[in-house]
């Protein structure tokens, strides 16, 4: 993909602090409407890397495109044509809820503005309570406004650090469901979170950072990728016994036994998988049911961490 292409492209992006060093030669492209998920622990780089993007500081080294704007020289345009929600946003307590929009919505120049205004609030359920203080809201509620702020202006990018932290589960839920709907209507996200299932239900590509980029793919080719793929065959007796008889199947790359159950791992298990039920039948078993070993996303983060941290000491 080209800059023009691309809703995002980095090249080389560096960021350093004095002598520390937050995102080292970041590479990466995010397609017009697709969601984008950062990953990686506490200092990793994900909101340094959204600031860059998002024009609010410069990079060291490297550069970016961001809606067809290069980052250094067309800042300005960048910011308009953005919407950020920070990890902790920050909304003036004194002003109620239909004030703080007004407030930015005049920053942004938004046209028709009581009418944007109205709109997300009625969107995000905060209409009947627009004449009230900030200060009264809860955290959930505070998110749905901050949300709100970022897409007054109607950006086509938007970059979302951790939007449901510290939300209790059904605001969480109204907040993915947002999510999905406003990549339904075309817009690009970049999402930053903590929250594993969050970033493997929302998002259709994952890049995994410690400083560096560590993996970048969609969440099921970083599974495949890193485990492969494995078939679970529940028998109704000892499955040992029938070890050799599928190891020695020229397609299988390996096999575990465990009490009743038989771990395949082997390519193409929807070709293949018939042709072992068919050699386990024939030599006996009692197959219960079948089905494919998955992998959590929890467990492709915590071995990229794992391999990162090795690759830094060799």
């Amino acid at each position: 993909m080209t800059e023009t292409q691309s809703a995002i492209s980095a090249k080389a992006l560096t960021r350093k602090f004095d002598a520390f060093t937050a995102v080292e030669q970041l590479t990466f492209s995010v397609s017009v409407g697709e969601v984008f998920g950062l990953l990686g622990p506490n200092g990793a780089g994900k909101t340094t890397t959204i600031r860059m993007l998002s024009a609010l500081i410069a990079p060291t080294a490297g550069t970016a495109w961001v809606g067809g704007y290069q980052i250094g020289k067309a800042d300005q345009q960048i910011r308009r044509n953005v919407g950020v929600l920070t990890e902790t946003p920050g909304l003036y307590d004194a002003l109620s809820a239909e004030q703080n929009l007004a407030f930015y919505g005049k920053m942004y120049e938004v046209s028709n503005l009581s009418a944007q205004v109205e709109r997300y609030l009625r969107m995000l359920g905060l209409w009947e309570r627009r004449y009230e203080p900030v200060s009264t809201f809860s955290k959930g509620m505070r998110q749905k406004l901050a949300i709100a702020r970022a897409l007054l202006h109607e950006p086509k990018i938007l970059f979302l650090d951790e939007p449901t932290a510290g939300l209790d589960p059904e605001m969480a839920h109204l907040i993915r469901n947002f999510i999905t709907e406003l990549r339904n209507q075309g817009h690009t996200i970049v999402l930053c979170t903590h929250n594993l299932n969050e970033a493997d239900r929302l998002c259709d590509r994952i890049a995994v950072l410690k400083t560096r980029l560590l993996a970048l793919d969609t969440p099921q080719a970083l599974r495949q990728t890193l485990y492969g793929r494995a078939v679970v065959f529940h028998l109704g007796q000892q499955a040992q016994s029938f070890h050799p008889l599928v190891e020695n199947l020229p397609f299988v790359q390996k096999v575990t036994a465990t009490e009743n159950k038989l771990v395949v791992r082997l390519e193409n298990p929807e070709e293949r998988n018939p042709e072992i039920v068919r050699c386990l039948v024939g030599a006996g078993a009692d197959i219960q049911f079948v089905g494919e070993l998955r992998h959590t996303l929890e467990d492709v983060y915590l071995q990229l961490m794992k391999t990162g941290k090795e690759a830094e000491h060799e």
